[in-house]
């Protein structure tokens, strides 16, 4: 069996943001929890953006890094996503055309909630491990844009974004543990999407059962993988973070059934040595669904000391629900690789929205109706973000919809 990887991996997330103690302020949500959260600010979509745009804005330097030949063998393209576009057409078939990928290539959207892009990871890297052709590749695309829902205490950790990773035979960023993997999954009713403008749940049923799944999913790794131990098998762990503060609950819960007897000292210097380096990038970003796993991975290989060869810990979450925990090997090259992306610079250089900006592009979002027929999108509506972050052409936007035809444009280039 090959080894099999992550080639490359690249995040985009939006081009404003909204600091989450001034949303809490506007809200006159309870400051006091700010500390649960964890969060210093969160992505906000444009009004003329959409998980198509997400997805191949992420994907698109990945692409664009290839040769000919390396952009012809990719064999695969996978977009995991809880905001798709239309009930039939896979929103992959935009994100196939506009990043220019042959037409020899097999693509499709998977839908689990949040471990929809695992789950498109996990079937991508065993086409590549099957794959007769030497350097086969696929593409994986995890791109979600949250409806907000104002007034709650969810909104603050509601964000935007999209991962996209490159799985190869070469895994410069991560190589993954063949077979080691570990499965929890049953039927509940935690959150759900029940129409495409709502998003609804049971907040704290959704804390348990993430606990339910991790502690779950490594029990089954365990079973997998002989000597297996939560603590000492991994030097680095990332999860799924719908905001840090679950992160770090789920921790604890954790360690308190897989450890017995350890102290709370223990777990909190825990949490901060191998935890500590994943939340960075999700508590600038807040909750992007399917990729933010993938997030607080890319994450951990930017932000932790990688001297040596490390191995993460790997647990993805989706409502409904499904989990899993896997592990990958991590070097000095593949934070390397990671920093080349420039994503810590891309979020430190979006657009600060006040609480006005904010409110006034949730309101120029929802106009846009699921199914509609036709819409043109004011691309002007914000000059004084759009023109300046746009300027030269330098991310896909939504443009309009023509007969349910989605339309895109490069801001700055000719309409396709």
């Amino acid at each position: 069996m090959k080894q099999v990887g992550i080639e490359a991996i690249n995040a985009y997330c939006g081009e404003t943001y909204i600091d989450v103690p001034t949303l809490f302020a506007a809200r006159g949500l309870d400051d006091s929890r700010i500390g649960n959260l964890m969060m210093a600010r969160k992505s906000v979509a444009l009004h003329c953006e959409d998980a198509v745009s997400f997805a191949v804005n992420a994907a698109k330097p990945l692409v664009d890094a290839l040769s000919q030949e390396e952009r012809d063998s990719i064999e695969l393209l996978i977009v995991g996503t809880e905001s798709g576009v239309d009930f039939g057409k896979s929103l992959a078939t935009y994100v196939h055309d506009h990043l220019g990928l042959p037409r020899n290539c097999r693509l499709f959207e998977t839908k689990q909630a949040c471990y929809s892009g695992t789950a498109a990871l996990q079937m991508a890297a065993a086409v590549v491990a099957a794959s007769p052709f030497e350097g086969a590749k696929a593409l994986v695309v995890s791109s979600d844009v949250a409806r907000p829902v104002p007034h709650t205490y969810v909104e603050p950790s509601q964000g935007a974004g999209a991962v996209a990773m490159l799985v190869s035979g070469n895994p410069v960023v991560a190589a993954f543990d063949h077979g080691a993997n570990g499965f929890h999954s049953f039927e509940v009713m935690d959150t759900c999407r029940p129409d495409p403008e709502r998003e609804a749940g049971d907040t704290d049923l959704s804390l348990l059962t993430y606990i339910d799944c991790l502690k779950g999913s490594f029990t089954d790794y365990a079973s997998k993988v002989e000597g297996a131990d939560f603590v000492d098998s991994f030097d680095l762990l990332a999860m799924h973070t719908p905001f840090p503060g679950m992160v770090k609950g789920a921790h604890r819960a954790a360690l308190r059934k897989l450890k017995r007897g350890i102290t709370p000292q223990a777990i909190e210097a825990d949490f901060t040595t191998r935890l500590g380096a994943a939340i960075q990038y999700p508590r600038e970003v807040g909750n992007i669904y399917a990729g933010t796993v993938f997030l607080a991975l890319a994450s951990t290989i930017d932000n932790a000391v990688i001297d040596r060869e490390r191995r993460v810990g790997v647990f993805s979450y989706g409502s409904g629900c499904a989990s899993e925990f896997y592990s990958a090997v991590v070097t000095p090259g593949s934070q390397r690789a990671v920093r080349a992306m420039g994503i810590q610079e891309a979020l430190d250089a979006r657009y600060a929205l006040s609480v006005e900006e904010y409110d006034e592009l949730l309101t120029a979002t929802a106009e846009l109706k699921f199914g509609a027929r036709d819409f043109t999108f004011d691309l002007d509506r914000f000059p004084r973000i759009t023109k300046a972050r746009f300027d030269g052409g330098r991310r896909l936007v939504l443009a309009g919809v023509r007969d349910y035809h989605r339309e895109y444009v490069w801001l700055g280039g000719e309409q396709r």
